[in-house]
């Protein structure tokens, strides 16, 4: 959170001062407008100092902190992160499995993640691309029929295997 400037520690000549109410009171000289919070036993709080003169309210100093502490709050409850969950096919995967692990994936992507389908390759099955690109199509087919989803990176081929990167639409 940025520090917020109150009373005499506002360094702007004149201010835009906003009643406690919401009311604009217009532009005044600083002194004057910190005197106006003092008499109604408030404190004078710079909102803004982007604009030419700087906003400021008069109003409760603490409960203005608690006010912003607490939209920081929400905002920090509301904000979901993302993270890569992966699922791993084998060469051999029987179409029941491939059944699951869709499932599996499809569990993910409700959650908001996203999710990378990796199939190893090893040793002879390096020279059996088509049918292990084949089931691994058919795993993205079986995933996009429970929920659709967006293919963030295309099905390709490294040295280990296959690769690709789904998400929700």
């Amino acid at each position: 959170m940025e520090k917020v400037l109150v009373n005499n520690f506002i360094q702007a000549k004149e201010v835009r001062v906003i009643s406690e109410t919401g009311e604009q009171l217009g532009v005044m000289g600083i002194f004057e407008a910190i005197d106006l919070a003092k008499s109604k036993g408030l404190d004078l709080i710079q909102v803004t100092e982007k604009v030419v003169p700087p906003v400021c309210r008069i109003g409760n100093y603490g409960k203005y902190l608690y006010s912003l502490q607490k939209k920081e709050r929400k905002i920090k409850v509301n904000t979901k992160i993302t993270k890569l969950k992966e699922i791993q096919l084998g060469f051999n995967i029987a179409a029941g499995d491939i059944a699951i692990k869709a499932k599996q994936a499809e569990k993910f992507l409700k959650e908001g993640d996203k999710v990378k389908v990796v199939m190893v390759l090893k040793g002879r099955e390096k020279a059996m691309g088509e049918l292990a690109h084949k089931k691994v199509i058919s795993f993205l087919e079986m995933v996009d029929k429970l929920l659709p989803v967006k293919v963030e990176r295309e099905l390709k081929r490294d040295l280990k295997g296959f690769t690709a990167i789904i998400s929700k639409e």
